[in-house]
């Protein structure tokens, strides 16, 4: 067979300064812990995700998309996060997502991660404060607590249904065992909705966004849409 028919045809990737790169670009959703192992633990990892890298190259893809590889309790494969800063121990550590993302781009691959702005983990250290401080506290606003209905307080605030099946409110237990208010968790109990009109909520995201940011090169760093 003619070597020829075996060679890859020349990648040709979008500009990084095209803000409408996505639009025809290859996207390759990578769940860390079933992807690559490179310690040999039995659990993928950024080291083999990185091992891959020019595997993915090869295959023609401008971008990898990661599934949260977030500090979690996993409780929802991740999408329960505790640390929205830190990765999990399990893949990793800041400073290999970072080599990780140096490395992607210099083989012509973008890095887009999941954030997860809807709610935290149960195990987040704003929850936590919040179930400490009680009702009534700036704590308790970044979510949503609310009073039960009925004389006792026994009754869900409302009956949604959750995606995941079941109500989307649980109610929580007083420092002194009786129980409190309730929490709107649209999806699983670990998981505690945040409250988008609270302005800690808003202004903590954006800073999420600019910690990844500058987790890139320089120009993605000082300029993110030259990134995004």
């Amino acid at each position: 067979m003619d070597a020829d028919v075996l060679t890859a045809p020349e990648r040709v990737s979008p500009p990084t300064t095209d803000p409408q790169w996505w639009r025809s670009a290859v996207i390759y959703e990578i769940y860390v812990r079933s992807f690559a192992d490179g310690d040999g633990d039995g659990t993928g990892d950024l080291a083999g995700v990185r091992s891959r890298l020019p595997y993915l190259r090869d295959l023609g893809v401008d971008a990898i998309w990661f599934t949260p590889w977030y500090a979690s309790p996993l409780a929802d494969g991740g999408y329960d996060v505790s640390d929205y800063r830190a990765i999990h121990p399990d893949f990793g550590d800041l400073s290999e997502a970072e080599a990780l993302i140096r490395e992607a781009l210099a083989l012509g691959i973008r890095t887009i991660i999941d954030v997860v702005p809807n709610h935290v983990s149960d195990r987040h250290a704003w929850f936590q404060a919040a179930l400490a401080a009680g009702p009534g506290s700036p704590e308790r606003e970044r979510f949503w607590f609310r009073d039960g209905t009925g004389p006792a307080g026994d009754g869900i605030p409302t009956h949604w249904v959750s995606p995941f099946a079941g109500d989307t409110w649980t109610r929580t237990t007083s420092p002194d065992g009786t129980p409190g208010q309730w929490y709107l968790h649209l999806f699983a109990k670990e998981q505690p909705d945040l409250n988008w009109n609270h302005p800690d909520v808003r202004r903590e995201h954006e800073e999420i966004l600019r910690f990844w940011f500058d987790r890139g090169p320089p120009a993605c760093g000082s300029t993110p849409r030259r990134c995004s």
